[in-house]
């Protein structure tokens, strides 16, 4: 039973398509569909006819904003993909589906190669150590180059790119492709769906030679197994290089290259091969860790363990509502009971799906391995942990991103008022990158996220499937507020006697500027302060930091420093010593040179070479610094650092500037000093 069990589990395979917006990502996705059988007609992103970009939202604006999740066999494996968003508003999607993944598919354009948010969910890969395989897209576009494409993923991204494929053709006449580990050539034609194999091109047997011969190189010089065939041989069969590109492709020490144009529907079948081949299955990576009464364990990917799963996905639909799950060890049953970890309670799960985008399949059990939705859960949310009760095991969840634009909402008509609540409620359910408060002087209700586009979709989601009027206020940036210079020897005395029991805790604090975040720490000597005294004057300073004295922002990039204090035998407790810590640390911040900061996002235009110069005048006005600019292709491609609260509106104003052939793209690179103009505001 054992051996039958971990036959199934070599056999899955969990990945992800990454890429910038309009690589072709979900034309991927679709093609992959269509060439395992799961669907019998292409989809298209043009006709709002795709099976992964189901929302209508997606398909009026053409664009992936949800994570969607499909499963398809090939070559008797199971392949549970999930298409990822490109835009940057819809990032935290991205890490959630990253978070609960194997093994990734990165698509790039072969015309421009790594884009911005081709580097951003590229990193997020690396945080989680995912391994990845590239797909070089789009081959028949005029300008198309393999080989600069793969220069530039090795340039911006520093992997060591393996390339098994070289390109039959350029531009329209791309055919097919060469496979260098066989030797062979593969092409499609206009009135076929699956390739035709052939032997190399003549003409092209002298580059595909040499190609192979780089390639073995290459391989050799990071795979032992590979290094003593080659010596010993001087050359690298089919079978050795196709083991140690799964070694490398495993440990991240290589990425494997592949070329093909999904719109045609070429190089489909390959990729599918190489991801049967190179990424891993649920055995192949390291069992999952969690944390149980402070404790760190390890869970195995094993279906007869202790069940564990990550919710990583929450949505509502007309039929109830959904939440996704990665299972990692044990199996699910319908009817089980599993302990959640976010509000410590237990959940039965009413049924399991087998998810296809928006159409499901009920199952009986899910195993390790699996990723399924479940209907059934009241209080789980993204990140929660689902597992047997008998067996308690906490995951980290994947990390939440701070919100950096703000916008006022309130329904038309008051009577919908609560029904507005309601829905903003689900909506950061959701989400977890969606944050609704209320503002404490205009008591407006404010819905941040990460982004104009995220919020538009928000909202519009909310006027769609609710058919509320809602009245949006204009966009607003979040701003930081850090510490320009210091103070020391700030010394606050929370003193109170009103009957009873009094409140009294003495603390001196120094405080000083610090690259990021927030740092405490104490230099109490002699026992003046009591070690759980300290721990409460440390949780007082954090909570000041949620109102910063130049606009109420949120206070990062400083270092506290307990220096002295004192405290009475019998008035002092972790309840005053809080105070002190919350009330010392804002006079201490009132004294202190404060900064207010604006969140800043690196901005890639490219436009008609024409257009440069007004361009480049505009983002002046918007007081962007230019960083770098090239040609590439007869376009101009202008890089530059931008505040946020400046682009607001800038798609209309670059269309207009560029007779409607300008495009940008805009991922978030952190925080900068604001104007003293606006510091003061």
């Amino acid at each position: 039973m054992r051996n039958h069990l971990d036959r199934h589990l070599t056999a899955v395979r969990n990945l992800g398509i990454l890429a910038h917006v309009d690589a072709g990502k979900t034309t991927v996705t679709e093609r992959i569909l269509y060439a395992t059988g799961t669907t019998h007609k292409r989809g298209e992103v043009h006709d709002g006819t795709t099976i992964t970009d189901f929302d209508p939202q997606e398909r009026d604006r053409g664009i992936t904003i949800f994570a969607a999740a499909v499963s398809c066999d090939w070559d008797g494996h199971r392949v549970n993909l999930i298409d990822t968003p490109g835009h940057v508003d819809f990032a935290d999607e991205v890490e959630r589906a990253l978070r609960v993944l194997d093994g990734a598919v990165a698509v790039f354009d072969a015309v421009a190669g790594v884009e911005p948010q081709s580097e951003s969910v590229w990193r997020q890969a690396d945080r989680y150590g995912v391994p990845r395989i590239a797909f070089v897209n789009k081959l028949d576009r005029a300008g198309a180059d393999l080989d600069t494409a793969v220069a530039s993923i090795r340039d911006r991204l520093h992997p060591v790119p393996l390339v098994v494929q070289l390109p039959i053709g350029t531009e329209d006449a791309f055919t097919g492709v060469v496979d260098l580990l066989h030797m062979r050539a593969l092409t499609w034609g206009d009135d076929t769906d699956t390739a035709v194999e052939g032997v190399v091109p003549e003409e092209l047997r002298e580059e595909a030679l040499r190609r192979r011969r780089l390639l073995e190189e290459a391989v050799a010089e990071r795979h032992p197994a590979a290094l003593e065939e080659f010596c010993d041989r001087e050359t690298v069969s089919a079978e050795t290089l196709a083991a140690a590109l799964r070694d490398l492709t495993r440990t991240g020490d290589g990425v494997v290259v592949l070329c093909g144009s999904a719109y045609r529907n070429r190089g489909i079948e390959p990729l599918l091969d190489a991801v049967v081949a190179y990424l891993p299955s649920p055995l192949d990576v390291p069992a999952v860790r969690g944390t149980h009464e402070g404790a760190e364990q390890e869970r195995a990917a094993d279906p007869a363990a202790p069940s564990v799963a990550l919710a990583f996905k929450v949505s509502a639909t007309p039929t109830g509502r959904l939440t996704y799950l990665r299972v990692y060890s044990g199996t699910i049953e319908k009817g089980d009971t599993l302990w959640e970890s976010g509000s410590r309670r237990t959940e039965r799960i009413g049924r399991i799906l087998r998810v296809q985008a928006d159409r499901h399949a009920q199952l009986d059990r899910a195993v390790a391995g699996d990723i399924v939705a479940v209907v059934g859960l009241k209080a789980a949310r993204a990140g929660s942990t689902l597992c047997a009760p008998q067996a308690p095991l906490v995951l980290e969840p994947p990390g939440v991103p701070d919100p950096v634009v703000s916008v006022a909402v309130e329904a038309c008509r008051g009577t919908d008022t609560d029904r507005l609540a309601s829905a903003l409620a689900r909506l950061a359910e959701e989400d977890p990158s969606l944050v609704v408060r209320t503002d404490p002087e205009t008591g407006q209700t404010l819905l941040s996220g990460m982004g104009e586009l995220h919020l538009e979709v928000a909202v519009e989601k909310i006027r769609r499937t609710l058919g509320l009027d809602v009245n949006v206020g204009r966009p607003r940036v979040t701003y930081r507020e850090t510490v320009g210079r210091g103070v020391t020897g700030q010394v606050f005395r929370h003193v109170k006697q009103d009957g009873g029991a009094g409140q009294f805790a003495h603390v001196v604090l120094d405080v000083e500027a610090l690259e990021e975040g927030f740092e405490f720490r104490s230099a109490v000597v002699g026992g003046r302060v009591p070690q759980e005294y300290v721990r409460a004057v440390e949780a007082g300073c954090r909570d000041a930091l949620a109102e910063g004295p130049l606009g109420g922002h949120p206070v990062t990039g400083l270092r506290v420093t307990l220096t002295d204090g004192a405290t009475h035998v019998k008035d002092s407790s972790e309840t005053a010593f809080r105070t002190a810590g919350r009330f010392g640390l804002r006079e201490a911040l009132r004294a202190c040179a404060m900064v207010l900061l604006e969140p800043v996002v690196e901005v890639t235009v490219t436009v008609p070479e024409e257009a440069v110069g007004s361009v480049l005048g505009d983002l002046a006005a918007r007081r962007g610094r230019v960083t770098d600019s090239a040609v590439r292709g007869g376009s101009a491609v202008v890089t530059a650092t931008v505040p946020l609260a400046e682009l607001f509106g800038y798609a209309t104003r670059l269309r207009s500037r560029t007779q409607g052939r300008g495009t940008f793209t805009a991922r978030p690179t952190g925080y900068a000093p604001a104007p003293a103009v606006q510091a003061t505001t």
